[in-house]
């Protein structure tokens, strides 16, 4: 349960104002087809978070058990600092010629590729590799969270959200939750 309640609340907060979140805006605001798109965000987030997630448990099959409490709290410390950078969309997504399911399944998972939310997973699933179910679950639930609403409500919830204040907020989850992991470093005698 730890590995799903982290991966949530990591993940939820740091959705917002994040460049995959502005891809939904955009997608809800050209498209104009909510259950599609969102559907669309879920199946890339899946499939993206149970790679990165796995991942994050084949690297930690490498790492010493002593280091990688100290490897990951320092990781999510750096996505907290991250976080305090505001995200942007590079360019405006195409319509495929499949719709818009298929292209917000492709837009999506390459927006992930190399976003914090990617590499908070990898951290997570290495941090918490015994339990990748938990791990995907929380990612793939708190980007719905985060990604759904703007689906729905679309620019009209990005003007009213106060995006700096959630990106603090965000800054303040993945540092605790660094420091937190950091300070649980379990005692090593050789």
């Amino acid at each position: 349960m730890d590995a799903f309640l982290t991966s949530l609340l990591l993940v939820t907060f740091s959705e917002i104002g994040d460049k995959t979140q502005l891809l939904a805006f955009v997608l809800a605001a050209r498209l104009h087809k909510p259950l599609p798109i969102i559907a669309g965000i879920f199946v890339a987030t899946v499939a993206n978070h149970l790679l990165a997630g796995s991942l994050g448990v084949w690297i930690a099959e490498f790492i010493p058990p002593h280091w990688l409490p100290r490897i990951t709290g320092s990781v999510f410390v750096i996505f907290g600092l991250w976080t305090l950078r505001p995200d942007s969309l590079d360019d405006d997504p195409k319509l495929h010629r499949s719709g818009i399911f298929v292209t917000t399944l492709i837009a999506f998972f390459i927006a992930e590729m190399g976003d914090k939310t990617q590499l908070a997973t990898i951290a997570l699933g290495a941090q918490f590799k015994g339990q990748l179910f938990g791990v995907v679950a929380g990612t793939t639930l708190g980007m719905m969270l985060a990604d759904a609403p703007a689906v729905i409500i679309g620019e009209k919830l990005a003007k009213k959200l106060p995006l700096k204040a959630l990106r603090w907020a965000a800054a303040g989850v993945f540092i605790l939750t660094g420091v937190v992991t950091l300070f649980k470093v379990p005692d090593i005698t050789f």
